[in-house]
Protein backbone atom coordinates (compact mmCIF):
# COMPACT_ATOMS: atom_id res chain seq x y z
CA UNK A 1 0.00 0.00 0.00
CA UNK A 2 2.87 2.53 0.70
CA UNK A 3 4.03 1.92 -2.60
CA UNK A 4 0.78 3.08 -4.19
CA UNK A 5 0.15 5.72 -2.71
CA UNK A 6 3.87 6.67 -3.36
CA UNK A 7 3.39 6.06 -7.21
CA UNK A 8 -0.01 8.30 -6.70
CA UNK A 9 1.32 11.13 -5.06
CA UNK A 10 4.43 10.78 -7.13
CA UNK A 11 1.70 10.84 -10.78
CA UNK A 12 -0.15 13.80 -8.91
CA UNK A 13 2.78 15.94 -8.45
CA UNK A 14 3.64 15.65 -12.24
CA UNK A 15 -0.21 16.35 -13.08
CA UNK A 16 0.30 19.69 -11.07
CA UNK A 17 3.72 19.93 -12.44
CA UNK A 18 2.08 19.84 -15.97
CA UNK A 19 -0.66 22.17 -15.30
CA UNK A 20 1.79 24.83 -14.11
CA UNK A 21 3.65 24.96 -17.17
CA UNK A 22 0.60 24.58 -19.18
CA UNK A 23 -0.53 27.97 -17.30
CA UNK A 24 3.37 29.36 -17.83
CA UNK A 25 2.83 29.37 -22.01
CA UNK A 26 -0.79 30.84 -21.78
CA UNK A 27 0.33 33.99 -20.40
CA UNK A 28 -1.31 36.69 -23.40
CA UNK A 29 -4.67 36.93 -24.28
CA UNK A 30 -6.23 35.46 -27.50
CA UNK A 31 -6.72 36.78 -30.59
CA UNK A 32 -10.44 36.13 -30.21
CA UNK A 33 -10.87 38.42 -26.54
CA UNK A 34 -8.49 40.73 -28.38
CA UNK A 35 -11.17 41.40 -30.90
CA UNK A 36 -14.44 40.98 -28.81
CA UNK A 37 -12.51 43.82 -26.60
CA UNK A 38 -11.76 45.85 -29.11
CA UNK A 39 -15.76 45.20 -30.74
CA UNK A 40 -16.96 46.43 -27.63
CA UNK A 41 -15.19 49.30 -27.06
CA UNK A 42 -16.00 50.42 -30.76
CA UNK A 43 -19.64 49.96 -29.89
CA UNK A 44 -19.67 51.54 -26.66
CA UNK A 45 -17.79 54.96 -28.43
CA UNK A 46 -20.32 55.11 -31.31
CA UNK A 47 -23.48 55.07 -28.36
CA UNK A 48 -21.44 58.04 -26.51
CA UNK A 49 -21.00 59.88 -29.63
CA UNK A 50 -24.24 59.70 -30.90
CA UNK A 51 -25.61 60.56 -27.66
CA UNK A 52 -23.15 63.53 -27.39
CA UNK A 53 -23.82 64.97 -30.79
CA UNK A 54 -20.79 67.90 -31.13
CA UNK A 55 -22.52 69.15 -34.23
CA UNK A 56 -25.82 69.52 -33.26
CA UNK A 57 -24.73 71.00 -29.76
CA UNK A 58 -22.67 73.45 -31.78
CA UNK A 59 -25.82 74.28 -33.38
CA UNK A 60 -27.60 74.85 -30.48
CA UNK A 61 -25.26 77.00 -29.38
CA UNK A 62 -25.53 79.41 -32.00
CA UNK A 63 -28.94 79.85 -32.48
CA UNK A 64 -29.38 80.73 -28.67
CA UNK A 65 -26.47 83.58 -29.16
CA UNK A 66 -29.04 84.57 -32.55
CA UNK A 67 -31.58 84.54 -30.38
CA UNK A 68 -30.07 87.33 -27.55
CA UNK A 69 -28.79 88.97 -30.37
CA UNK A 70 -31.82 89.56 -32.39
CA UNK A 71 -33.57 89.94 -28.54
CA UNK A 72 -30.63 92.68 -28.08
CA UNK A 73 -31.18 94.62 -31.01
CA UNK A 74 -34.92 94.65 -30.83
CA UNK A 75 -34.32 96.64 -27.29
CA UNK A 76 -31.88 98.93 -28.57
CA UNK A 77 -34.08 99.99 -31.51
CA UNK A 78 -37.55 100.57 -28.99
CA UNK A 79 -35.01 102.28 -26.19
CA UNK A 80 -34.35 104.94 -29.10
CA UNK A 81 -37.92 104.82 -29.89
CA UNK A 82 -39.34 106.16 -26.65
CA UNK A 83 -35.98 108.73 -26.16
CA UNK A 84 -36.45 109.71 -30.12
CA UNK A 85 -40.18 109.34 -30.23
CA UNK A 86 -40.28 106.76 -33.43
CA UNK A 87 -38.07 103.99 -35.05
CA UNK A 88 -34.90 105.27 -37.29
CA UNK A 89 -36.25 105.98 -40.64
CA UNK A 90 -33.72 104.04 -42.20
CA UNK A 91 -36.26 100.76 -41.07
CA UNK A 92 -38.26 99.71 -43.64
CA UNK A 93 -41.30 97.56 -44.85
CA UNK A 94 -38.83 94.99 -46.37
CA UNK A 95 -36.90 92.72 -44.27
CA UNK A 96 -33.61 93.77 -44.56
CA UNK A 97 -30.10 93.03 -43.17
CA UNK A 98 -28.48 95.30 -40.87
CA UNK A 99 -25.25 97.41 -41.80
CA UNK A 100 -22.63 96.12 -39.23
CA UNK A 101 -21.10 98.86 -36.75
CA UNK A 102 -18.24 101.23 -38.27
CA UNK A 103 -19.17 99.22 -41.58
CA UNK A 104 -17.57 101.77 -44.52
CA UNK A 105 -21.00 101.74 -46.88
CA UNK A 106 -24.13 100.62 -45.85
CA UNK A 107 -25.92 100.48 -49.70
CA UNK A 108 -28.93 98.04 -49.49
CA UNK A 109 -28.53 97.63 -46.06
CA UNK A 110 -30.42 99.24 -42.88
CA UNK A 111 -28.20 101.72 -41.44
CA UNK A 112 -28.70 101.89 -37.42
CA UNK A 113 -26.00 103.85 -36.51
CA UNK A 114 -27.96 106.49 -34.82
CA UNK A 115 -28.96 103.71 -32.19
CA UNK A 116 -24.87 102.53 -31.96
CA UNK A 117 -23.42 106.22 -32.17
CA UNK A 118 -24.04 107.25 -28.92
CA UNK A 119 -23.30 104.01 -26.87
CA UNK A 120 -26.38 104.49 -24.85
CA UNK A 121 -28.68 101.56 -26.55
CA UNK A 122 -25.88 99.73 -27.74
CA UNK A 123 -22.34 99.67 -27.94
CA UNK A 124 -21.89 97.81 -31.37
CA UNK A 125 -24.74 96.00 -33.96
CA UNK A 126 -24.10 92.01 -32.74
CA UNK A 127 -22.69 90.00 -35.81
CA UNK A 128 -24.31 86.08 -36.48
CA UNK A 129 -21.60 83.47 -34.86
CA UNK A 130 -21.26 81.91 -38.68
CA UNK A 131 -20.97 85.32 -40.78
CA UNK A 132 -19.17 86.37 -43.32
CA UNK A 133 -20.98 83.17 -44.89
CA UNK A 134 -24.13 84.26 -46.02
CA UNK A 135 -23.51 87.74 -44.87
CA UNK A 136 -23.30 90.74 -46.82
CA UNK A 137 -19.93 92.00 -46.53
CA UNK A 138 -21.21 94.70 -44.31
CA UNK A 139 -23.86 93.22 -43.15
CA UNK A 140 -24.62 91.54 -39.44
CA UNK A 141 -26.40 88.54 -40.51
CA UNK A 142 -29.74 89.83 -39.14
CA UNK A 143 -32.58 91.82 -41.15
CA UNK A 144 -35.04 93.97 -39.39
CA UNK A 145 -38.21 95.37 -40.93
CA UNK A 146 -41.11 97.43 -39.48
CA UNK A 147 -44.49 96.71 -40.51
CA UNK A 148 -46.00 98.96 -42.64
CA UNK A 149 -49.88 98.81 -40.60
CA UNK A 150 -48.97 98.12 -36.91
CA UNK A 151 -45.50 99.66 -36.68
CA UNK A 152 -44.37 96.52 -35.42
CA UNK A 153 -40.61 95.86 -35.63
CA UNK A 154 -39.19 92.51 -36.47
CA UNK A 155 -35.57 91.30 -36.28
CA UNK A 156 -35.00 88.02 -38.11
CA UNK A 157 -32.11 86.11 -39.01
CA UNK A 158 -34.50 84.82 -41.91
CA UNK A 159 -32.68 83.54 -45.13
CA UNK A 160 -29.60 84.55 -44.03
CA UNK A 161 -27.58 81.87 -41.40
CA UNK A 162 -30.77 79.31 -40.53
CA UNK A 163 -29.35 76.43 -38.86
CA UNK A 164 -31.31 73.36 -38.48
CA UNK A 165 -34.20 74.85 -40.11
CA UNK A 166 -35.13 76.92 -36.79
CA UNK A 167 -35.06 80.62 -37.93
CA UNK A 168 -35.03 82.85 -35.23
CA UNK A 169 -37.22 86.04 -35.14
CA UNK A 170 -38.87 88.37 -32.67
CA UNK A 171 -41.55 90.98 -32.78
CA UNK A 172 -42.55 93.70 -31.15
Amino acid sequence: MGVCIKHIRKGYGYMLHLRTIKYKAQRGFTLLEVLLVVAIIAILAGIVIIAINPGKNLQDTRNAQRQEDVTTILDAVYQYSIDFGSVPATITAAPTEICKTGAGSCTSLVDLSAVTSSGKYIAAMPIDPQCPTNCNANGDGYKISKDATTGRITVTNSGINVEGGKTISVTR
